[in-house]
């Protein structure tokens, strides 16, 4: 059985079309962006993970401090939250993976690369002996269910935007399931990882009942939840895929307030934690390894582009050059992170440097908005509550404060009331807030689509509706068709036109530190993204 996916290419060209544009989609993207609005996302460098050579104890278990409580359940229908999304990769499967470290994909449920028939044709073979935690057998009804309960707008899940290229699955035999596509799209394979197993006779019959007590295929099943304090997780002896447990089971410990996840490390209740704070790495190197992954995830400006004069792609450009970013990263987040030279982050398969790369340059702000006809420029800056952007807002203040003419004050807002209060009413100017579709994928076309495919951002949240929108659709339309070559050369011509115009574009992308003990883990990788994965891990003392 292969564990990798050797012949189908990562979505580099795939198909932007009706991105975004599913029933529900707005709703949802705003609920995504709440719940995960701290999250970083998928590095596209490899992590150096830990040097523990040591034989795993598979009767031991693991015990990690985990950042958030439970803000959804556990339904890969519609948990969203970052710590069941998290939990969720040990307890449920695709028919394809993505490991959560390093991004490549491997053979989940699926028994072999998923097999080209034709351009719009896939099938898809499971593997022999896959049991659900209760005992059943995964079948290719239960595979069909999962996909087609996805699809179905009645459901408005937050996952059929990653998959608006299937058009109907359905079970060729007791082994295989057959997709046919709207379209050519080449990178099938990893894309499918976002659509998680189920059996179909639980899931369908008492939905509320499995949110809350998932039942998955995976190699951990969730013994029990509680919101504000742990996950207990066990082995599930009759996991027989690629990415078994090497644990006796897993605790983790909802851990929300930093001192105590900090503290819960340096003594060793845990042996992993997520979400170190940034001014106690330096004071847990000498109890841990702590690790510093470069990530997608970022901080962006997102302007009223229908209200004057930020209408004005000058004025837009001013205040981008206006922020002193090696200031904001060095005093606000000690150096973990990186100041924006493309919409991706640098080592990224898809990066390619911008043609705008804004530096600062108060003098050149000062300039650009002179050129604007902006001679006292006042407003208000929009944030999310969210920890490092509270104390990254007023750095920012300060840099726009010193170029002559402007005078800018700052509200924090909880994600949820600043898009629907706020954002959703036109009632703002400027919004600095986290952005990271990468939790669910690492391609160019994902992660571009996210933002600026569709109405749901351009239109109904920075409110650019410009001539060089429609360009854009029509590039990333073009892409959609386009060979590898071409839609590398399109994806860059995408991100010079995002840089030129600014409606929303990244100012930097952060840098995710973890801590763990590596004499007492086996295989651990920090991710680029908020929560701890144990794929592959074990306990060596």
């Amino acid at each position: 059985m292969s564990n990798t996916i050797n012949k189908l290419p990562l979505v580099n060209d795939a198909s932007r079309r009706n991105f975004l544009k599913l029933s529900g989609a707005v709703g949802a993207a705003a609920a995504f962006t709440a719940s995960l609005s701290a999250c970083g996302g998928p590095a596209a460098t490899s992590t150096s993970g830990a040097s523990n050579t040591a034989s795993v104890n598979k009767d031991l278990t693991i015990e990690a401090g985990i950042s958030y409580a439970l803000s959804t359940g556990f339904d890969p229908l519609t948990s969203s939250g970052a710590t069941p999304l998290a939990a969720n990769l040990h307890v449920f499967e695709g028919l394809v993976e993505l490991h959560p470290a390093t991004r490549e994909p491997y053979n989940a449920l699926a028994a072999s690369d998923p097999k080209k028939v034709n351009d719009t044709t896939y099938q898809v073979t499971i593997r022999d002996g896959a049991k659900f935690h209760n005992g059943s057998p995964v079948t290719t009804d239960d595979v069909v269910y999962s996909f087609t309960r996805v699809m179905d707008p009645a459901n408005k899940s937050l996952f059929s935007q990653f998959i608006p290229f299937i058009k109907d699955v359905k079970a060729v035999d007791a082994k295989t399931v057959e997709f046919a596509l709207k379209y050519p799209f080449p990178g099938f394979g990893p894309r499918i990882s976002v659509v998680k197993v189920v059996p179909k006779a639980l899931a369908s019959t008492d939905q509320k009942g499995f949110d809350a007590k998932p039942v998955g295929s995976g190699p951990y099943k969730l013994v029990s939840a509680a919101k504000d304090d742990k996950i207990v997780f066990e082995a599930f002896a009759d996991y027989n895929g690629p990415k078994p447990a090497l644990a006796k089971g897993m605790t983790w410990l909802l851990l929300s307030d930093a001192a105590a996840r900090v503290t819960a490390a340096q003594s060793g209740r845990v042996q992993a934690i997520e979400d170190v704070p940034y001014l106690d790495m330096d004071g847990l190197k000498s109890k841990t390894r702590v690790e510093s992954v470069q990530s997608f995830g970022h901080l962006f400006l997102m302007f009223n582009c229908a209200k004057a004069p930020f209408d004005n792609k000058l004025v837009r450009q001013a205040l981008h050059y206006g922020l002193d970013k090696d200031a904001i990263i060095k005093k606000a987040l000690f150096g973990n992170a990186k100041a924006a030279s493309s919409y991706f982050q640098e080592g990224h398969p898809d990066y390619v440097k911008a043609k705008n790369v804004y530096g600062y340059d108060a003098q050149k702000a000062a300039d650009l908005l002179k050129q604007a006809g902006v001679s006292n420029l006042e407003f208000e800056l929009l944030t999310t509550d969210t920890a490092w952007v509270k104390d990254v807002a007023p750095l920012m203040l300060e840099s726009w404060n010193k170029i002559p003419g402007v005078k800018v004050t700052a509200k924090n807002l909880q994600s949820g009331a600043l898009y629907s209060d706020r954002v959703g009413k036109a009632d703002f100017t400027v919004v600095a807030a986290p952005g990271d579709p990468s939790v669910f994928g690492n391609d160019a076309d994902l992660l571009l689509s996210w933002f600026y495919s569709g109405p749901t951002w351009m239109a109904k949240r920075a409110y650019w509706t410009t001539p060089e929108s429609t360009t854009l659709q029509n590039l990333m339309d073009k892409g959609s068709q386009a060979a590898p070559a071409e839609a590398k050369q399109i994806t860059g011509q995408i991100v010079d036109l995002v840089s030129e115009e600014l409606p929303l574009y990244p100012i930097f992308h952060r840098q995710l530190p973890s801590a763990w003990d590596e004499k007492k883990l086996s295989g651990f990788k920090p991710l680029p993204t908020t929560g701890l994965s144990f794929i592959g891990v074990g306990r060596t003392a």
